[in-house]
């Protein structure tokens, strides 16, 4: 006997299951063979219909988890396939906007009419069609642009404990980038740092060329987890059409903590401090889709949450061997009042020798000499047992000290072009490898 194969449409239409457990957060629905990531629809008594997605299979059932509160569920509540694969609609009408997990608009304006529709979880670009990176994109944050120069189509990771000023160097980037398009992903955000970050940081300028896809804590993980997926795909629309996009995702590890929560939710066993394997699976599915390829770029920064700013711990480890490079913020420059609190010596760019010239390789080369030769004679200069002639790296640091921090120091209203920057580190490397005239006032070099 011929069984009919059913169109997508139709099983969207036939299949249905009912609820038969909840474990946590997570549904077992029973008689419901829907594919992984399907998107599903919850029926509840005097509720609205609950969404939710299939995210795996134990015993027999079909594990989902609701996108809302499942208040007023209960067992034999009817199950009904909505859609096999999630799509996101997509057009320009997303600058300037705010919008969830989901691409609807939340910042109180009319929903923006989008004829674009892309698949949020999509297949990275294959290696073997990507371009070399071979050019420059500005950030307007001159330790970056100066001494850790990305690349068009880089990833680059942002480590730091709470409280460090990630976001605020996130916002800057933002504000003053020479991308074309910004797209930010805030994920399990403070729901009152949203529009302090949008305001504060970002500004009327930054917001007017960007998209925001934010999901606050409180929402559930499955819709955390969905923000960065989803403003990846927004920023990927944007590169197909040509343009140079600036990814900003922040932050790496509330991702991960959300997968951690889906994970543990669908039955898979712990690992590395509770993370199941799928976390660690998920990382580079996400990172390999920004880049480089022939029709546009996404550089990407990725900021990532340090706990008990232990460099180890395994989500900070998982992320820095997936990235082309790293900037590490430092608690001890911020305590200082030192912004942005790059930390550089622990900091790289695997790619700034391909972008930039000799010169301000060579220029960069003398910078960190001198970084490195005064933190290791720290405790004696602090001592005063430093004798002035033993070293002579230590003494272009503390010659020109005011200098180097006027460069490294940068307030949040104050971008530098790429070129200026190379141009005023250059010069302050020549200063660095020659004896001091009398010393000009802090600040001199960046206004001269």
């Amino acid at each position: 006997m011929h069984t009919p194969v059913l169109s997508p449409d139709a099983l969207t239409l036939a299949l249905t299951g009912s609820v038969c457990e909840t474990v946590g957060a997570a549904v077992a629905v029973a008689d419901f063979p829907a594919p992984i990531g399907a998107v599903v629809e919850i029926h509840r008594q005097a509720e609205t219909p609950l969404r939710a997605e299939v995210v795996g299979f134990r015993s027999g059932r079909t594990i989902v988890l609701p996108f809302q509160n499942a208040a007023g569920l209960r067992p034999g509540a009817r199950v009904r396939l909505v859609r096999t694969r999630t799509t996101l609609r997509v057009g320009d009408g997303l600058l300037g906007r705010v919008v969830d997990a989901h691409g609807h608009a939340i910042d109180g304006m009319p929903q923006p009419v989008l004829s674009g529709r892309v698949p949020i979880d999509r297949e990275p670009p294959s290696a073997v069609e990507r371009p070399r990176i071979d050019a420059a994109l500005s950030t307007g944050v001159r330790a970056i642009d100066g001494m850790l120069t990305c690349g068009r189509g880089q990833r680059l990771g942002v480590f730091a404990g709470s409280g460090v000023g990630k976001s605020m160097l996130l916002g800057m980037m933002a504000r003053y980038t020479e991308a074309d398009v910004t797209v930010i992903g805030l994920v399990g955000e403070r729901g009152r740092e949203v529009n302090e970050f949008i305001e504060r940081d970002l500004g009327p300028e930054g917001l007017a060329r960007s998209v925001l896809v934010v999901a606050t804590s409180n929402e559930p993980a499955l819709v955390r987890q969905r923000a960065a997926f989803t403003a990846t795909a927004i920023a990927e629309h944007f590169r197909d059409q040509g343009k140079n996009v600036l990814l900003l995702v922040d932050s790496i590890t509330r991702l991960a903590m959300a997968s951690r929560e889906i994970g543990l939710a669908a039955g898979e066993p712990p690992a590395t401090r509770g993370y199941p394997p799928s976390t660690f699976a998920l990382l580079p599915k996400l990172v390999e889709r920004a880049g480089r390829t022939c029709h546009g770029s996404i550089t990407a920064y990725y900021s990532v949450l340090v706990e008990g700013d232990d460099p180890d711990e395994p989500i900070a480890d998982a992320v820095r061997g997936l990235l082309d490079g790293h900037v590490w913020l430092s608690r001890k420059l911020a305590g200082r009042g030192h912004f942005p609190a790059i930390d550089l010596l622990s900091s790289i760019s695997r790619l700034m020798q391909q972008v930039t010239g000799p010169e301000q390789q060579e220029a960069a080369r003398v910078m960190r000499q001198v970084l490195a030769a005064q933190q290791e004679n720290e405790d004696l200069i602090a001592i005063g047992a430093y004798r002035k002639g033993s070293n002579p790296w230590v003494d272009a640091a503390l010659d020109r000290r005011a200098e180097i921090e006027a460069l490294l120091r940068q307030p949040m209203d104050e971008p530098t072009a790429l070129e200026d920057t190379s141009r005023l580190l250059c010069k302050l490397a020549q200063l660095c490898q020659t004896k001091p005239s009398p010393a000009p006032p802090a600040g001199n070099l960046i206004n001269r």
